[in-house]
């Protein structure tokens, strides 16, 4: 066969792979978008769109950080070939499970909070029940069978919640803003506290819109004698591609007539978190994120030692480490970032309470420090730093 005609039949055979390719690549694409529709959620408008524009964070159609994220494309896509071999456990975690009786006798102290894994906190506070970011979904995903799974069941059912005063959302990311949660959540007796235009895809879930209370940093509402604000934080929104940073990202400060305490939502390190200190702390208990980071998106989250600063900027006197231990979100060790914790905390003299899934700490009289997780490979500070930009 001449040399021409072999050259051909080659190109043909491989365009007719790459449309066979691109013809799956669609197909998938589609199987996509059309299963996880409804939990993209819905785009905001009228008033609430209004609202958003109206914000001092809105900027050329999206909110935008005053620090904006620094990211290195090329670096996230060669650390992926560094993963470690310990991102997830390889054993079943020591979780407590939870009965709804623990949260019929008020805390002694004033003051209980209850780790239930990642970012997902049932802070009793001065009378109050405060859930944070809720997630009793199988996957930080838009989808059932494709994305980041929990590593253990929550430790409390769902049904077997307390009446709730409010539910804190942080933002609009899938392992915080949780589709079947919401779902299951949306006839509920409670209100819905969330960032500017977050709350659009609440109502698109069928959350009652007169129970969802939507602000801007510093805003606040106020829940009887408790005093919940809206506070900065450095991070980003979007549940898909054409969605990016169109709803608004927070922390919270909850105040009540005797504690107070704060939840750091997901924020890298950023200047203003001396003046939550200044003008909300000082707080009983700070719960910071501390897990899923990476040198070449340094800004989207904190890493263990800068958790440790901001603790100290906002003026918490206890350290509460959330953001890990239940999702693979990163490339690190699972058990890194409450390592690196433990150390960084030991040697700024900072107070750290490190509860098991499931397990309630009162944070005016903590337990004792035990390290519940195993002994597996993890990097120091030392040899895997993470520094924030744009920060004295």
């Amino acid at each position: 066969m001449p040399a021409s005609s072999r050259l051909r039949r080659i190109l043909r055979r491989a365009l007719q792979a790459g449309a066979v390719g691109l013809a799956l690549l669609l197909v998938l694409v589609v199987v996509v978008v059309v299963q996880g529709w409804t939990a993209f959620g819905q785009a905001p408008r009228g008033d609430r769109l209004a609202r958003m524009q109206a914000s001092p964070q809105w900027s050329d159609g999206v909110f935008a950080n005053p620090q904006p994220l620094w990211n290195d494309a090329w670096g996230m896509l060669t650390e992926a070939l560094h993963s470690s071999d310990h991102s997830s456990p390889a054993e079943p975690l020591p979780v407590v499970p939870v009965d709804g009786e623990r949260f019929a006798t008020a805390p002694a102290s004033g003051l209980r909070i209850t780790w239930l894994g990642h970012s997902t906190l049932l802070v009793e506070i001065d009378g109050h029940r405060i859930l944070t970011d809720p997630v009793w979904g199988e996957r930080a995903s838009p989808l059932t069978w494709i994305g980041p799974q929990r590593w253990y069941a929550p430790p409390l059912p769902l049904a077997e919640l307390p009446r709730l005063d409010a539910v804190v959302l942080s933002h609009d990311h899938y392992d915080h803003l949780d589709y079947p949660t919401i779902v299951a959540m949306k006839d509920w007796d409670t209100t819905f506290i969330a960032p500017l235009g977050v709350g659009a895809h609440l109502a698109y879930w069928g959350v009652p819109e007169e129970r969802i209370v939507e602000l801007d940093w510093w805003q606040e509402h106020a829940l009887g004698d408790l005093r919940l604000v809206a506070t900065p934080a450095r991070h980003a929104s979007g549940r898909q591609l054409l969605d990016q940073d169109r709803t608004l990202w927070a922390g919270y400060a909850l105040q009540g007539p005797d504690h107070r305490v704060f939840f750091s939502g997901d924020t890298g390190l950023f200047p203003a978190m001396r003046e939550i200190g200044e003008r909300l702390g000082p707080f009983d208990v700070a719960m910071i994120e501390v897990g899923a980071y990476g040198q070449a998106w340094p800004d989207w989250h904190l890493g263990p030692e800068q958790a440790v600063r901001a603790q100290q900027m906002v003026r918490g006197e206890l350290l509460l480490p959330v953001h890990w231990g239940l999702f693979d979100l990163a490339y690190h060790g699972w058990t890194e970032p409450i390592e690196r914790v433990l150390v960084a905390a030991d040697e700024a003299g900072t107070a750290v309470v490190a509860p098991r899934p499931g397990e309630s700490v009162e944070p005016t009289r903590p337990p004792p420090l035990l390290a519940w997780w195993p002994e597996v490979p993890w990097r120091s500070a030392r040899e895997y730093p993470i520094i924030a930009t744009k920060v004295d």
